[in-house]
């Protein structure tokens, strides 16, 4: 685009910018993502240019040469009044599914990414009717008048169908076991919504409730619906093995290998179901996750690359605030810079580990306090909330280190009190080896040259192997790669996007680094800044409320930055990515 046209686009975006009307203050959501995220009060207006598929352009990365809980928008479908459908003949051409799966005692092994169930119509209830497929005037009415977000997600195109199905993946220790999740479908007589359509690959964000499944269409799965089915992709979106239809009983939690690998094989399922539904898809395919699911999306990157190439090639992919850097943030927060909702991924993480052989502690009593250390192997995901598992004393409120515990940041004291989750003895131990064994030290390049290398460091404590094990600052990305956060995040650092895009940038890649707090650059340099704009508004607006109503607006603000405002700003930042890749 030109330089005028671009000044035009930025005057018509400061001009449509309107502040949403904040709601009321809650309690700090869990890490890394609720289990929904949750609608603003209004919508933020964005220029018609910008909102849709016809997003502003970007350019596109080119490919390097390779280096050696809210409430949720809509209620989940009742299953007594409307139970879900195997597609039949009537509703989708072709549609028949495949048997039932034989029982573990006759099931002879099958293959990864076999299709073991479905693809079954799920209806979506939208409480004053039950549709099995959402047509875009409806889904303009709900988007408008209930969630908001009309002004985020823009006009919808296509009609939406949802499909669910079950597949065969892999466990934390490559054991054989199944997962679910959802195909979303747009159809329509807009060309956007009709023949090969492009595939989305969505990962979805932490959620602490087991029987969490994208095939309701509320919160998370609907923003993503109305952001990219209802635009014309293809949106193959798993539960990740351990939720909804999944038997297996824990979930590997930023198990990069294992969850790159489910992420696989529900595109493989997928690409089966295709062909049940009479679908055929285009060639493009995009990867995007939004904090547990953006750790995901650049996994999932890593492995098609490395190891999938010859059956997908990714087009572009998008991290969405998510822990790429995983080392450098575990030892921040044993330095004594905790996150908020660190009481209740450390449980996930600790027990994916564990699950997967990394031999965490001898038993659980040597990482936790003895008060939280019975059970606590099985209590996420849970079907109980998080508010009810702290009240009845099963985790603590905030408290990760002891009051006495040291070294505390001075804006930590939050974290430190009594009742707290991590034995001092256990800290002690991950610090002492952080001192004799650092990481993020400078080694020589191929030309001499003072290159970073992160991960050339030998740690001996087990969670920091772990931890640099999963780190994914260890290739180089061959397809466009965005990483997009905001700078005051209090969930997920900013400085985990901020590290993979130096050591990528260092390393031959070219990726896009998207601050949402970062305004200084004008249009055309900054293609991104509209939606920077449209979140300061937004926050600002935030903060004006809450002072309105006397309440603290920086804590109005912390409790809603990770699942609300960074959200769905870094979701439009995505969108527009990939409509740069497009043919």
């Amino acid at each position: 685009m030109t330089r005028t046209l671009y000044a035009g686009l930025a005057a018509t975006a400061a001009a449509a910018l309107v502040a949403a009307a904040a709601p009321s203050v809650q309690a700090a959501e869990p890490a890394l993502l609720p289990v929904s995220l949750p609608a603003p009060a209004a919508p933020v207006l964005v220029p018609a240019a910008l909102a849709g598929p016809a997003m502003l352009p970007v350019p596109a990365s080119p490919a390097p040469s390779r280096a050696a809980p809210a409430e949720p928008m809509l209620p989940p479908a009742s299953a007594a009044t409307a139970p879900p459908r195997t597609a039949s003949a009537a509703t989708v051409p072709h549609s028949v599914s495949p048997s039932p799966p034989p029982s573990p005692a006759t099931a002879a092994p099958r293959s990864r990414g076999t299709l073991l169930s479905g693809p079954t119509v799920v209806p979506i209830d939208i409480v004053v009717e039950v549709v099995d497929k959402l047509e875009p005037a409806l889904l303009r009415t709900l988007l408008k008048r209930r969630d908001g977000l009309l002004g985020v997600t823009g006009e919808p195109r296509c009609s939406i169908a949802i499909h669910s199905m079950r597949y065969q993946t892999v466990g934390g220790q490559g054991e054989p076991t199944d997962a679910g999740g959802v195909i979303m479908l747009p159809s329509g007589a807009d060309p956007h919504c009709g023949g090969p359509r492009p595939v989305l690959l969505y990962a979805h964000g932490t959620v602490l409730d087991k029987s969490f499944s994208m095939a309701r269409l509320n919160g998370e799965a609907r923003l993503i619906a109305s952001m990219f089915a209802a635009q014309g992709y293809i949106v193959v979106a798993p539960d990740y093995a351990g939720y909804g239809a999944s038997s297996l009983p824990y979930h590997p939690y930023l198990n990069a290998e294992q969850q790159a690998s489910d992420m696989v094989d529900a595109l493989r399922a997928a690409r089966t179901a295709y062909g049940v539904l009479g679908v055929k898809p285009a060639p493009q395919l995009f990867l995007t996750g939004y904090s547990q699911g953006g750790f995901v999306a650049v996994a999932t990157q890593r492995a098609i690359e490395q190891h999938y190439s010859e059956e997908f090639t990714v087009t572009a992919t998008a991290g969405l605030s998510g822990p790429y850097a995983l080392a450098q943030m575990a030892d921040d927060i044993f330095s004594g810079h905790p996150n908020t909702g660190v009481t209740s991924y450390l449980p996930l993480l600790t027990t994916s580990g564990q699950r997967a052989g990394a031999a965490l502690y001898a038993a659980p009593e040597d990482l936790y306090e003895a008060r939280y250390a019975s059970g606590i192997e099985t209590l996420l995901p849970n079907k109980v909330r998080l508010d009810e598992l702290v009240s009845k004393g099963k985790l603590p409120k905030g408290a990760l280190f002891a009051r006495d515990s040291q070294p505390q940041a001075a804006d930590a004291s939050a974290f430190f009190a009594d009742r707290n989750l991590v034995r001092t003895s256990y800290r002690n131990a991950y610090l002492r080896d952080m001192q004799a064994n650092p990481c993020g030290v400078q080694a020589s390049g191929p030309e001499g040259g003072g290159m970073a290398e992160p991960l050339a460091c030998e740690p001996q404590h087990n969670l920091r192997k772990w931890m640099r094990k999963n780190d994914l600052r260890a290739y180089v990305p061959a397809s466009p790669l965005l990483l997009c956060g905001g700078q005051d995040d209090p969930v997920v650092p900013f400085a985990n996007a901020a590290a993979a895009h130096a050591y990528f940038k260092e390393h031959g890649a070219a990726p896009v680094l998207v601050d949402l707090e970062d305004t200084s650059r004008p249009l055309p340099d900054d293609p991104y800044l509209p939606f920077k704009q449209a979140f300061a508004k937004e926050r600002d607006a935030m903060r004006a409320d809450a002072v309105k109503k006397g309440n603290d607006p920086a804590k109005a603000v912390s409790d809603r930055y990770h699942s609300r405002l960074a959200a769905q700003f870094c979701l439009m930042s995505a969108r527009s990515f990939f409509q740069s890749a497009m043919p």
